[in-house]
Protein backbone atom coordinates (compact mmCIF):
# COMPACT_ATOMS: atom_id res chain seq x y z
CA UNK A 1 0.00 0.00 0.00
CA UNK A 2 1.63 3.37 -1.16
CA UNK A 3 1.17 6.69 1.39
CA UNK A 4 1.13 10.02 -0.13
CA UNK A 5 4.35 11.48 1.19
CA UNK A 6 4.74 15.17 2.20
CA UNK A 7 8.40 16.31 0.75
CA UNK A 8 9.64 19.50 2.25
CA UNK A 9 12.73 21.45 0.95
CA UNK A 10 15.71 21.93 3.59
CA UNK A 11 18.57 23.69 3.27
CA UNK A 12 21.18 22.50 5.60
CA UNK A 13 22.92 25.60 7.92
CA UNK A 14 26.11 26.13 9.52
CA UNK A 15 27.30 23.34 11.41
CA UNK A 16 25.19 20.97 9.75
CA UNK A 17 22.10 21.83 11.05
CA UNK A 18 18.75 21.92 8.52
CA UNK A 19 16.34 24.62 8.43
CA UNK A 20 12.78 23.89 6.28
CA UNK A 21 12.41 26.37 3.28
CA UNK A 22 8.74 26.71 2.52
CA UNK A 23 7.35 28.78 -1.04
CA UNK A 24 6.30 31.90 -0.39
CA UNK A 25 2.82 30.66 -1.38
CA UNK A 26 2.50 28.64 1.75
CA UNK A 27 3.75 31.38 3.98
CA UNK A 28 1.06 33.43 2.89
CA UNK A 29 -1.48 30.79 2.38
CA UNK A 30 -2.41 32.63 -1.03
CA UNK A 31 -3.64 35.94 0.57
CA UNK A 32 -0.66 37.84 -0.19
CA UNK A 33 1.76 37.98 -3.53
CA UNK A 34 4.35 40.52 -2.41
CA UNK A 35 7.56 39.29 -2.08
CA UNK A 36 10.16 40.92 -0.09
CA UNK A 37 12.63 43.40 -1.87
CA UNK A 38 16.02 44.68 -1.18
CA UNK A 39 17.84 47.33 -3.33
CA UNK A 40 15.45 46.68 -5.73
CA UNK A 41 15.69 42.98 -5.64
CA UNK A 42 13.20 40.46 -5.47
CA UNK A 43 14.43 37.88 -3.29
CA UNK A 44 13.58 33.99 -3.65
CA UNK A 45 12.42 32.10 -0.74
CA UNK A 46 14.07 28.69 -2.56
CA UNK A 47 17.32 29.08 -0.76
CA UNK A 48 19.90 26.66 -2.67
CA UNK A 49 22.24 24.31 -0.63
CA UNK A 50 25.85 26.33 -0.44
CA UNK A 51 27.44 23.45 -2.60
CA UNK A 52 24.96 23.55 -5.12
CA UNK A 53 24.07 27.47 -5.99
CA UNK A 54 23.92 30.53 -4.65
CA UNK A 55 22.40 31.46 -1.35
CA UNK A 56 21.12 34.85 -2.01
CA UNK A 57 19.48 35.30 1.50
CA UNK A 58 23.23 34.48 3.36
CA UNK A 59 24.22 37.69 2.08
CA UNK A 60 21.41 40.12 2.38
CA UNK A 61 20.65 41.90 5.93
CA UNK A 62 17.71 40.51 7.92
CA UNK A 63 17.10 43.77 9.56
CA UNK A 64 16.96 44.75 5.61
CA UNK A 65 14.62 42.07 4.89
CA UNK A 66 12.37 42.85 7.74
CA UNK A 67 11.42 46.01 6.46
CA UNK A 68 9.62 44.79 3.54
CA UNK A 69 5.73 44.71 3.19
CA UNK A 70 5.51 40.85 3.68
CA UNK A 71 7.25 40.70 7.38
CA UNK A 72 5.67 44.40 8.26
CA UNK A 73 1.88 41.91 7.43
CA UNK A 74 3.40 38.69 9.27
CA UNK A 75 4.30 40.83 12.67
CA UNK A 76 1.35 42.71 13.31
CA UNK A 77 -0.41 39.66 12.05
CA UNK A 78 -2.32 40.37 8.97
CA UNK A 79 -5.67 41.46 7.78
CA UNK A 80 -6.16 38.21 7.38
CA UNK A 81 -9.76 37.06 7.03
CA UNK A 82 -9.40 34.14 9.40
CA UNK A 83 -6.67 34.43 12.02
CA UNK A 84 -7.10 31.57 14.17
CA UNK A 85 -6.43 29.31 11.47
CA UNK A 86 -3.03 30.76 10.57
CA UNK A 87 -1.70 31.54 13.70
CA UNK A 88 0.44 28.26 12.61
CA UNK A 89 1.71 29.29 9.26
CA UNK A 90 2.47 32.42 11.10
CA UNK A 91 4.25 31.08 13.54
CA UNK A 92 6.36 28.72 11.20
CA UNK A 93 7.22 32.33 9.49
CA UNK A 94 8.92 33.26 12.04
CA UNK A 95 10.55 30.96 13.48
CA UNK A 96 12.51 30.80 9.55
CA UNK A 97 13.08 34.36 10.37
CA UNK A 98 14.73 33.88 13.24
CA UNK A 99 17.25 30.87 12.30
CA UNK A 100 17.50 33.09 8.86
CA UNK A 101 18.72 35.93 11.10
CA UNK A 102 21.11 34.52 13.35
CA UNK A 103 22.49 32.44 10.58
CA UNK A 104 23.05 35.90 8.66
CA UNK A 105 26.53 36.99 10.58
CA UNK A 106 28.33 34.02 9.62
CA UNK A 107 29.34 34.47 6.05
CA UNK A 108 29.91 31.84 3.83
CA UNK A 109 33.30 31.79 2.00
CA UNK A 110 31.62 33.02 -1.49
CA UNK A 111 29.91 35.60 -0.34
CA UNK A 112 32.44 37.38 2.15
CA UNK A 113 31.73 40.80 1.34
CA UNK A 114 34.49 43.09 -0.81
CA UNK A 115 36.95 44.80 0.86
CA UNK A 116 36.73 48.59 1.43
CA UNK A 117 39.45 50.52 -0.41
CA UNK A 118 41.46 53.35 1.18
CA UNK A 119 42.08 56.02 -1.19
CA UNK A 120 45.76 55.71 -1.19
CA UNK A 121 45.21 52.40 -2.65
CA UNK A 122 43.28 53.44 -5.24
CA UNK A 123 45.07 56.28 -6.01
CA UNK A 124 48.16 53.92 -6.39
CA UNK A 125 46.66 51.60 -8.65
CA UNK A 126 46.00 54.67 -10.72
CA UNK A 127 49.90 55.65 -10.58
CA UNK A 128 50.83 52.01 -12.20
CA UNK A 129 47.97 51.95 -14.50
CA UNK A 130 49.17 52.52 -18.12
CA UNK A 131 46.96 55.92 -18.90
CA UNK A 132 49.15 56.77 -22.26
CA UNK A 133 45.82 57.02 -24.31
CA UNK A 134 43.88 59.26 -21.66
CA UNK A 135 46.78 61.80 -21.52
CA UNK A 136 46.93 62.43 -24.72
CA UNK A 137 43.23 64.19 -24.27
CA UNK A 138 43.79 65.66 -21.65
CA UNK A 139 43.37 69.89 -21.14
CA UNK A 140 44.97 70.61 -17.40
CA UNK A 141 45.29 74.73 -18.22
CA UNK A 142 43.05 76.90 -20.05
CA UNK A 143 43.90 78.23 -23.71
CA UNK A 144 44.21 81.88 -23.37
CA UNK A 145 44.85 84.14 -26.24
CA UNK A 146 46.14 87.77 -26.97
CA UNK A 147 45.18 90.14 -24.01
CA UNK A 148 43.74 87.46 -21.84
CA UNK A 149 46.74 85.83 -22.09
CA UNK A 150 49.52 88.54 -21.60
CA UNK A 151 47.49 89.27 -18.66
CA UNK A 152 47.65 86.40 -16.87
CA UNK A 153 51.37 85.90 -17.64
CA UNK A 154 51.50 89.65 -15.39
CA UNK A 155 49.20 89.60 -13.04
CA UNK A 156 47.86 85.68 -12.65
CA UNK A 157 48.70 83.66 -10.03
CA UNK A 158 51.52 81.39 -10.66
CA UNK A 159 53.24 78.59 -12.57
CA UNK A 160 52.95 75.27 -11.62
CA UNK A 161 56.19 73.85 -10.32
CA UNK A 162 57.27 71.45 -13.04
CA UNK A 163 58.46 68.66 -10.58
CA UNK A 164 54.65 68.57 -10.03
CA UNK A 165 52.97 68.64 -13.64
CA UNK A 166 53.11 64.23 -14.12
CA UNK A 167 50.70 64.22 -10.58
CA UNK A 168 48.63 67.23 -12.28
CA UNK A 169 48.32 65.44 -15.45
CA UNK A 170 47.41 62.15 -13.52
CA UNK A 171 44.42 64.15 -12.14
CA UNK A 172 42.66 64.90 -15.38
CA UNK A 173 43.64 61.41 -17.13
CA UNK A 174 41.58 59.75 -13.83
CA UNK A 175 39.02 62.47 -14.80
CA UNK A 176 38.87 60.64 -18.46
CA UNK A 177 38.84 57.55 -17.15
CA UNK A 178 35.25 55.50 -17.25
CA UNK A 179 33.97 53.11 -14.54
CA UNK A 180 35.61 49.02 -15.76
CA UNK A 181 33.45 46.26 -14.27
CA UNK A 182 36.05 44.28 -14.70
CA UNK A 183 38.48 46.26 -12.69
CA UNK A 184 38.70 45.08 -9.10
CA UNK A 185 39.44 48.67 -7.80
CA UNK A 186 36.66 49.93 -9.68
CA UNK A 187 34.20 48.14 -7.82
CA UNK A 188 36.04 48.10 -4.54
CA UNK A 189 35.24 51.84 -4.80
CA UNK A 190 31.86 51.92 -5.02
CA UNK A 191 31.11 49.21 -2.55
CA UNK A 192 33.55 51.10 -0.34
CA UNK A 193 31.38 54.54 -1.02
CA UNK A 194 27.70 52.65 -0.31
CA UNK A 195 29.39 51.35 2.83
CA UNK A 196 30.51 54.14 4.35
CA UNK A 197 27.48 56.43 3.54
CA UNK A 198 25.27 54.11 4.67
CA UNK A 199 27.16 51.84 7.39
CA UNK A 200 26.55 48.78 5.99
CA UNK A 201 28.74 45.90 6.05
CA UNK A 202 27.52 43.75 3.29
CA UNK A 203 27.58 44.43 -0.79
CA UNK A 204 25.37 45.56 -2.89
CA UNK A 205 24.40 45.21 -6.17
CA UNK A 206 26.46 46.95 -8.99
CA UNK A 207 22.78 47.94 -10.36
CA UNK A 208 19.94 48.84 -8.85
CA UNK A 209 17.47 51.65 -6.86
CA UNK A 210 20.13 51.79 -4.05
CA UNK A 211 22.06 53.99 -5.86
CA UNK A 212 19.51 55.99 -6.15
CA UNK A 213 19.20 56.56 -2.43
CA UNK A 214 22.65 57.64 -1.89
CA UNK A 215 22.23 60.79 -4.41
CA UNK A 216 22.70 58.79 -7.92
CA UNK A 217 20.10 59.65 -10.91
CA UNK A 218 19.71 55.65 -11.88
CA UNK A 219 20.59 52.59 -11.70
CA UNK A 220 23.89 52.79 -12.40
CA UNK A 221 26.56 55.47 -11.02
CA UNK A 222 28.41 55.33 -13.92
CA UNK A 223 25.98 57.29 -16.37
CA UNK A 224 26.21 59.98 -13.73
CA UNK A 225 30.25 60.79 -14.39
CA UNK A 226 30.36 62.38 -17.54
CA UNK A 227 32.81 65.23 -17.12
CA UNK A 228 34.07 63.84 -14.31
CA UNK A 229 35.30 60.58 -15.05
CA UNK A 230 36.86 58.23 -12.09
CA UNK A 231 37.32 61.22 -10.26
CA UNK A 232 33.86 62.10 -9.05
CA UNK A 233 34.33 58.45 -6.74
CA UNK A 234 37.54 59.28 -6.26
CA UNK A 235 36.35 62.49 -4.25
CA UNK A 236 33.58 60.96 -2.89
CA UNK A 237 36.13 57.94 -1.85
CA UNK A 238 38.40 60.63 0.12
CA UNK A 239 35.38 61.95 1.70
CA UNK A 240 33.98 59.26 3.25
CA UNK A 241 37.50 57.44 3.62
CA UNK A 242 39.29 60.27 5.92
CA UNK A 243 37.91 59.74 9.59
CA UNK A 244 38.13 64.01 9.64
CA UNK A 245 35.95 64.62 6.87
CA UNK A 246 33.59 61.20 7.35
CA UNK A 247 31.35 62.76 9.66
CA UNK A 248 31.20 65.97 7.48
CA UNK A 249 30.26 63.82 5.08
CA UNK A 250 27.40 61.80 6.67
CA UNK A 251 26.21 65.46 7.89
CA UNK A 252 25.38 66.22 4.46
CA UNK A 253 24.52 62.74 3.57
CA UNK A 254 21.47 63.08 6.31
CA UNK A 255 20.70 66.76 5.19
CA UNK A 256 20.13 65.32 1.21
CA UNK A 257 17.35 63.38 2.97
CA UNK A 258 15.75 65.93 3.97
CA UNK A 259 11.67 65.64 3.68
CA UNK A 260 12.20 69.96 2.26
CA UNK A 261 15.42 70.48 1.75
CA UNK A 262 16.83 67.17 0.13
CA UNK A 263 18.96 66.80 -3.00
CA UNK A 264 21.11 64.33 -4.70
CA UNK A 265 23.87 63.86 -2.94
CA UNK A 266 26.48 61.97 -5.16
CA UNK A 267 25.30 64.09 -8.91
CA UNK A 268 26.12 67.39 -5.80
CA UNK A 269 29.53 65.73 -5.00
CA UNK A 270 30.09 65.06 -9.21
CA UNK A 271 29.61 68.89 -9.38
CA UNK A 272 31.79 69.69 -6.49
CA UNK A 273 34.37 67.57 -8.42
CA UNK A 274 33.82 69.64 -11.36
CA UNK A 275 34.55 72.87 -9.97
CA UNK A 276 37.54 71.96 -8.42
CA UNK A 277 38.23 70.15 -12.11
CA UNK A 278 37.94 73.96 -13.25
CA UNK A 279 39.35 75.97 -10.75
CA UNK A 280 43.30 73.64 -10.90
CA UNK A 281 42.53 74.41 -14.85
CA UNK A 282 42.17 77.74 -13.61
CA UNK A 283 45.64 77.64 -11.85
CA UNK A 284 44.00 79.27 -8.71
CA UNK A 285 45.21 76.58 -7.15
CA UNK A 286 48.77 76.18 -8.10
CA UNK A 287 50.49 78.51 -5.50
CA UNK A 288 49.09 76.61 -2.62
CA UNK A 289 49.99 73.28 -4.86
CA UNK A 290 53.25 75.13 -5.29
CA UNK A 291 53.07 75.45 -1.30
CA UNK A 292 52.55 72.20 -0.04
CA UNK A 293 54.54 70.75 -2.90
CA UNK A 294 51.51 68.30 -4.36
CA UNK A 295 48.73 68.47 -6.49
CA UNK A 296 46.28 65.40 -5.05
CA UNK A 297 45.93 66.45 -1.96
CA UNK A 298 45.23 70.05 -2.29
CA UNK A 299 42.46 69.19 -5.32
CA UNK A 300 41.04 66.69 -2.33
CA UNK A 301 40.82 69.44 0.64
CA UNK A 302 39.40 72.36 -2.06
CA UNK A 303 36.76 69.62 -3.26
CA UNK A 304 35.98 68.69 0.43
CA UNK A 305 35.72 72.70 1.03
CA UNK A 306 33.67 73.32 -1.43
CA UNK A 307 31.20 70.48 -0.69
CA UNK A 308 31.40 72.60 3.44
CA UNK A 309 30.47 75.53 1.52
CA UNK A 310 27.76 74.59 -0.16
CA UNK A 311 26.34 72.41 2.39
CA UNK A 312 26.08 75.77 5.22
CA UNK A 313 24.61 77.52 1.99
CA UNK A 314 21.84 75.22 1.78
CA UNK A 315 21.53 74.05 5.12
CA UNK A 316 21.26 78.21 6.83
CA UNK A 317 19.63 79.58 4.04
CA UNK A 318 16.98 76.94 3.95
CA UNK A 319 17.30 76.10 0.08
CA UNK A 320 15.39 73.24 -1.97
CA UNK A 321 16.51 71.50 -5.26
CA UNK A 322 14.63 74.53 -6.86
CA UNK A 323 17.37 76.74 -5.99
CA UNK A 324 20.21 73.92 -7.11
CA UNK A 325 21.11 76.24 -10.30
CA UNK A 326 21.51 79.34 -8.29
CA UNK A 327 23.24 78.00 -5.22
CA UNK A 328 26.01 76.09 -7.34
CA UNK A 329 27.02 79.45 -9.19
CA UNK A 330 27.21 81.49 -6.17
CA UNK A 331 29.51 78.84 -5.02
CA UNK A 332 31.49 78.29 -8.12
CA UNK A 333 32.17 82.09 -8.27
CA UNK A 334 33.28 82.34 -4.59
CA UNK A 335 35.51 79.67 -4.75
CA UNK A 336 37.39 81.24 -8.16
CA UNK A 337 37.57 83.89 -6.39
CA UNK A 338 38.98 83.03 -2.96
CA UNK A 339 40.31 79.75 -3.37
CA UNK A 340 42.54 80.44 -0.05
CA UNK A 341 40.13 81.59 1.95
CA UNK A 342 38.05 78.35 1.44
CA UNK A 343 41.17 76.50 2.19
CA UNK A 344 40.95 78.49 5.22
CA UNK A 345 37.53 77.81 6.36
CA UNK A 346 37.77 74.32 5.92
CA UNK A 347 40.58 73.75 8.51
CA UNK A 348 39.31 76.19 10.91
CA UNK A 349 36.05 74.38 10.53
CA UNK A 350 37.81 70.92 11.43
CA UNK A 351 39.85 72.76 13.80
CA UNK A 352 36.53 73.08 15.85
CA UNK A 353 35.39 69.78 15.33
CA UNK A 354 38.34 68.12 16.58
CA UNK A 355 38.28 70.84 20.11
CA UNK A 356 34.48 69.55 20.35
CA UNK A 357 32.93 72.77 19.12
CA UNK A 358 29.81 72.33 17.09
CA UNK A 359 30.65 74.36 13.67
CA UNK A 360 28.13 77.05 12.13
CA UNK A 361 25.35 75.04 9.99
CA UNK A 362 26.27 71.36 11.58
CA UNK A 363 24.68 69.15 14.27
CA UNK A 364 26.93 67.61 16.78
CA UNK A 365 28.60 64.30 15.69
CA UNK A 366 30.32 61.97 18.37
CA UNK A 367 32.53 60.89 15.65
CA UNK A 368 33.95 64.32 14.89
CA UNK A 369 35.13 63.98 18.89
CA UNK A 370 37.84 61.54 17.27
CA UNK A 371 41.32 62.90 17.85
CA UNK A 372 43.02 63.31 14.15
CA UNK A 373 46.31 65.69 12.83
CA UNK A 374 45.27 68.94 12.15
CA UNK A 375 45.43 70.45 8.83
CA UNK A 376 48.77 72.10 9.16
CA UNK A 377 50.10 68.85 10.85
CA UNK A 378 49.12 66.79 7.89
CA UNK A 379 50.21 69.54 5.35
CA UNK A 380 53.77 69.39 6.96
CA UNK A 381 54.26 65.90 6.97
CA UNK A 382 53.04 66.01 3.53
CA UNK A 383 55.90 68.12 2.69
CA UNK A 384 58.43 65.89 3.88
CA UNK A 385 59.67 62.58 1.84
CA UNK A 386 59.17 60.90 -0.98
CA UNK A 387 55.97 58.74 0.29
CA UNK A 388 53.99 62.41 0.33
CA UNK A 389 52.92 62.86 -2.80
CA UNK A 390 49.81 62.15 -3.56
CA UNK A 391 49.01 60.50 -0.04
CA UNK A 392 47.61 63.31 2.22
CA UNK A 393 44.87 64.68 0.73
CA UNK A 394 43.20 67.79 2.19
CA UNK A 395 40.36 69.84 1.16
CA UNK A 396 40.42 73.40 0.08
CA UNK A 397 37.66 76.14 -1.50
CA UNK A 398 35.03 76.33 -2.84
CA UNK A 399 33.40 76.00 -6.13
CA UNK A 400 31.22 74.86 -9.54
CA UNK A 401 30.61 73.79 -12.71
CA UNK A 402 30.31 76.29 -15.13
CA UNK A 403 26.71 76.49 -16.99
CA UNK A 404 28.02 76.27 -20.10
CA UNK A 405 30.33 73.58 -19.71
CA UNK A 406 30.06 70.63 -22.61
CA UNK A 407 28.40 66.89 -20.22
CA UNK A 408 28.10 69.08 -17.60
CA UNK A 409 26.72 67.03 -14.57
CA UNK A 410 23.33 68.56 -13.65
CA UNK A 411 20.75 68.66 -10.78
CA UNK A 412 17.71 67.11 -12.00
Amino acid sequence: MEEDIDVTSHTEGLNGLSRECKPLEEITNGHSTHKPVMNGLIISHNVKDHNNGSAPLRSLPISALKQNGLLQTLAAGGDQPNPAEENVELEKARQEWEALENVQPALTEDSNPTPIISFNEALQYFQTTDLGDLLKNIQPTIRRTGLAAITHFLFGPPRLHRELLEERDLVFAIAQCHVDNSQTVHMRVLQTIYKRLIGSRLDCPRYGAHWENIGFQGTDPATDLRGTGFLGLMHTLYFVMDPETLPLARDIYKLSQHPRQNFPFSVMSINMTRIALQVLREEALSKECNRRQQVVGVLNEFYVATYLHLYQLWKTQQKTIADSGFVLKEVELFAKKNPKQMLRRLEVFLKERRTGGIPRGTSPDPQAQQPSPSLGERGARAGTGQGSKGKEMHFTGVCDLPPDMEGEARLI
